[in-house]
């Protein structure tokens, strides 16, 4: 138990910010079929489905992220009779309050292509939602780092292809590291687009909610062909079977899919997995630290409080009366005001101290 305590003031500390990331790839197979499906978990409500690393039952599985989809109760959709309508528009509206809030009139805002919710431009009312989970994410997505392809084309159906190998549609949050908004509750967020060109040409196909950890995507990119804001409820001139979906039909845009007689959630909700062919992006962990000077004088720590430095009330380390005082650190001790021990650093080895030496210990404190 320390008896000399040393006050430290605020020229002693010094606080720091670190950012760590850390690649993530997420291959198109991890969702489409790797595991015969025993890594999709799906729930009796319905509303969403989950994508494991490994098959779920498994102690070694990971969750991954969620398949959501819905749309807006302002959609034409939403008066449809259709399977899980209420449930739709409830996940639509879900999601929005949490990642967009409420305007001056208290309503749920609704997804916003331009992310400029001032100037009511168009919004983003058929989409759907991949929710990553935290152990991925971490503190947050590292703006610029996102890259999403999905199919939206035909390919080669036979069996031992799960992804189709044309029409290939790419999303990134491009030019996100210096234009990002943060009009949003949930944190910052970048628009989705499909190259660094577009930017400046206009809105984009969805928005991504870095500490959220969410990416909204339009269900418009699998319309033909791709265009921001299209009718959702127009057909497209695919090919009728979609490829690692066997004989599931994806002949007409995701409206037809959504309002469709078999457009449960959770079959929309294969469709679209099916269809990831890469995902990836850096996670953000930041590790905010304290640092501490801890500063020893020429007369100061010479001597030793621990019971073994005294022999018959003899300094052990001096041979005769007239030789120095001399201590050996081991160990810094962090103390409230109060003198209550906090936090313990261990040195790697002792360091000699006497009245002809000053030692400045630094003790990193992260959190």
């Amino acid at each position: 138990m320390a008896t000399t305590y040393k006050t430290l003031t605020a020229n002693d500390t010094a606080n720091t910010r670190t950012l760590l990331h850390e690649a993530l790839p997420l291959t198109g197979t991890i969702s489409s079929g790797t595991y015969s499906d025993n890594n999709i978990k799906k729930y009796s409500h319905g509303m969403f489905e989950s994508v494991y690393d490994y098959p779920y039952l498994s102690s070694s599985a990971n969750h991954i992220y969620d398949i959501a989809v819905g749309y807006s109760s302002g959609s034409t959709l939403s008066a449809s009779s259709v399977p899980q309508n209420a449930k739709k528009i409830n996940i639509y509206s879900q999601m929005a309050q949490v990642l967009m809030g409420h305007n001056s009139l208290g309503e749920i805002q609704e997804f916003d292509q331009d992310g400029n919710l001032a100037t009511g431009g168009t919004k983003h009312r058929e989409v759907f939602f991949l929710n990553f989970a935290r152990l991925l994410t971490k503190d947050e997505i590292k703006k610029g780092s996102f890259s999403a392809a999905f199919v939206t084309g035909g390919g080669n159906a036979g069996a031992t292809h799960r992804i189709p190998i044309t029409g290939v549609l790419t999303l990134g949050d491009y030019s996100a590291t210096s234009s990002y908004y943060v009009n949003s509750p949930a944190g910052e967020y970048g628009i989705l687009y499909t190259s660094s060109a577009e930017p400046n040409a206009g809105s984009g196909y969805g928005l991504l909610f870095y500490q959220a950890g969410v990416a909204m995507i339009t269900g418009g990119i699998w319309s033909n062909p791709v265009t921001p804001g299209e009718d959702m409820g127009a057909p497209d001139a695919r090919s009728a079977t979609m490829m690692g979906l066997g004989d599931r039909p994806f002949s007409a845009s995701f409206g037809n899919l959504l309002t469709s007689s078999a457009g449960t959630m959770d079959f929309i909700g294969d469709t679209i997995r099916n269809r990831i062919q890469n995902i990836s992006f850096n996670n953000t962990v930041e590790l905010n630290s304290t640092i501490y000077f801890c500063r020893a004088n020429h007369n100061e720590f010479n001597y030793s409080s621990n019971p073994t430095y005294l022999s018959s009330s003899q300094i052990r380390v001096k041979n005769s009366t007239s030789d120095q005082p001399v201590s050996y650190i081991t160990t810094v001790g962090l103390y409230s005001s109060d003198n209550e021990l906090l936090a313990v650093a261990k040195l790697s080895e002792p360091l000699k101290k006497d009245p002809n030496t000053e030692l400045t210990l630094r003790v990193r404190l992260d959190y």
